[in-house]
């Protein structure tokens, strides 16, 4: 822990918190521009193409909708997107813009790709370079990268509505945000962002790939046949600004953020990291504004700050300690663990970068999570688990953050013996059922999953590492796909003889089902709370602004989140921590 990882560490943080207040303001002027007072200034640009987009679509702007009509909108949408991206990847070999001749995607594996890229998990039992045509990765895969962003920060909207308005039916109009939220946001962003990657060194073409002799010919079939490697090329910069923007996090090559073409700076690294919590970090302040309680916005900032600060503080000491088995081997440890870290990024922004994308519903890497440290592996894993709430995916992470306000409420109300009250409207049973519901979905998935995998031949036979370790490769695939967060502990291996269909199939259900039971009991929280009359705050009214109401908020992030996974957590990454640390001789 050197003095060049703080100062990083604080030129992050302070530009982080430098720019929550103008995308907070600016995502108020795109979602709710009569309630901001004025329009997003891209409106004289885009604002004709929006209104195109309604006439030929037969959407009524100004009629908004209940939540169950806005949650239908949603789902169908989301159906129609997964069908369309597995009938791309189905027949890919057929279609244009495939210059290296890349066969079909399998079915299985056609069926986990569609879920994850529309639940915007991004989990890939892929190589890119090796799997996807151009067309896959533009038409299939990047768009969702934007539908999926959308459709998160769309449902947070809506909760946020409901939880600000005072006796109304509605919580907007899905096919309105949806389609304000690419013109005045993604697309403008992603624009502007995808041309500074290609500053930086990032390809974006549709060329061939390159096949480059290597200079070790020692493979070489003959010497008329040189060893030779390809190059991935094409259309990159364009998929990865999203890929981040989005929280999505789906590689466009296999090693992701930790491939040159990808990630070619230290600045494309740190800019990276900052688009991944941009709109999360914003958000915060769209929800003071939208509750007219700025000191609430920033409550519910600084407990996801302080949430993240610690996991990377953790991370980092474990990173930089190193593995005292190798150090006993009389192998150099003084830079810290460095297997599976690129040398360009080193121990810090390897662990900043992990935390970082298990905060958000991100999971790009720029090093693999698997050769961690048992602990400094475990605090990604626990970020997934804790519903990834701290900022958390673009919009995703706000709702998952507003589920647990009201657990938090609830729960101070039990403590003084009063009705709990949020924010004028009291939190009564059908209120605490959504919430609950939605915090035990994507722990069901996890967990049950998690069991059969582990009790089955299939679940078994994808592993690279016994014992705790390989528990923990296991219970990290199915945290990492009920949690949409898509990163892994990359020794699982899906493939034909490790039973690629049933981790496929599992893993897309997981997802799936992480995804939308969260939703579903959310969409009914937002359209019951928008019905309900505000009743003015009164002395005994529960702050919520301030440090006590933050403290409390990460006391019920971390106990609900202790309580559900503790004891699979110390099957995994805790007692490989003991075992590494003691005098055992085997792993």
């Amino acid at each position: 822990m050197n003095a060049s990882g703080w100062i990083q560490l604080l030129l992050f943080i302070a530009v982080l918190a430098a720019i929550t207040k103008p995308m907070g303001i600016y995502l108020q002027q795109v979602l709710d521009p009569r309630r901001a007072g004025r329009r997003p200034f891209l409106e004289p640009v885009f604002g004709w193409f929006e209104r195109l987009c309604y006439k030929v679509l037969g959407i009524n702007s100004d009629k908004e909708q209940n939540w169950k009509v806005y949650g239908v909108c949603m789902l169908l949408f989301s159906i129609v997107g997964m069908l369309m991206t597995y009938a791309i990847l189905r027949m890919q070999n057929s279609l244009p813009l495939n210059p290296q001749g890349l066969s079909a995607v399998g079915d299985a594996l056609a069926f986990n790709t569609a879920a994850s890229f529309t639940t915007n998990t991004n989990w890939q039992s892929y190589g890119g370079e090796s799997t996807m045509s151009y067309l896959s990765q533009m038409v299939a895969l990047a768009i969702h990268n934007y539908t999926s962003a959308a459709v998160g920060i769309a449902i947070a909207a809506a909760l946020i509505r409901g939880i600000a308005r005072d006796r109304f039916k509605t919580i907007g109009n899905f096919w309105v945000d949806l389609i304000r939220l690419h013109l005045y946001l993604l697309i403008p962003i992603c624009l502007v962002y995808a041309l500074f990657l290609v500053s930086q060194g990032m390809i974006q073409n549709f060329k061939p790939y390159t096949a480059a002799t290597v200079l070790d010919q020692s493979a070489a079939v003959s010497t008329t046949q040189p060893s030779q490697q390809n190059i991935v090329q094409g259309p990159m910069a364009s998929q990865i600004a999203i890929k981040m923007l989005g929280t999505n996090g789906g590689g466009y090559v296999n090693a992701n953020a930790a491939h040159p073409f990808e990630n070619p700076t230290p600045l494309s690294n740190l800019i990276q990291m900052l688009s991944i919590f941009c709109i999360p970090s914003g958000l915060t302040y769209y929800l003071g504004r939208m509750v007219k309680s700025q000191a609430h916005g920033w409550a519910v900032w600084a407990a996801m700050f302080v949430m993240f600060l610690g996991g990377v503080l953790l991370c980092w000491n474990q990173e930089t300690s190193g593995n005292p088995r190798l150090a006993a081997m009389g192998i150099e440890t003084s830079p810290g663990l460095m297997e599976g870290k690129e040398i360009r990024f080193g121990p810090f922004n390897s662990a900043l970068f992990a935390t970082v994308t298990t905060n958000a519903s991100c999971g790009a890497v720029n090093s693999m999570h698997d050769s961690f440290t048992p602990l400094g592996g475990m605090v990604p894993l626990f970020n997934i688990m804790t519903g990834e709430v701290i900022f958390g995916g673009v919009g995703a992470g706000m709702y998952g953050m507003l589920i647990f306000v009201v657990i938090a409420i609830f729960i101070a109300g039990l403590m003084v013996g009063r009705t709990p009250e949020y924010l004028g409207k009291k939190i009564e049973g059908y209120d605490m059922k959504c919430a609950v519901l939605a915090i035990l979905a994507p722990s069901l998935c996890i967990l049950a999953f998690t069991a059969w995998a582990l009790a089955t031949d299939w679940g078994l036979a994808g592993l690279n590492n016994n014992g705790p370790h390989g528990f923990s490769e296991i219970l990290y695939a199915y945290t990492s796909g009920a949690g949409n967060n898509g990163s892994a502990f990359a020794g699982l291996t899906c493939t034909p003889s490790n039973g690629d269909r049933y981790y496929n199939t599992t893993l897309g259900l997981d997802m799936l089902g992480g995804r939308f039971l969260m939703i579903v009991p959310l969409m009914a929280l937002a359209g019951h709370l928008a019905s309900k009359k505000s009743i003015p705050q009164s002395a005994g009214s529960f702050p919520v602004g301030g440090p006590t109401f933050a403290i409390l908020l990460i006391g019920t992030v971390i106990l609900v989140g202790a309580l559900t996974f503790l004891p699979a957590l110390a099957l995994g990454p805790i007692v490989e921590h003991f075992v590494m640390h003691g005098s055992s001789a085997t792993f």
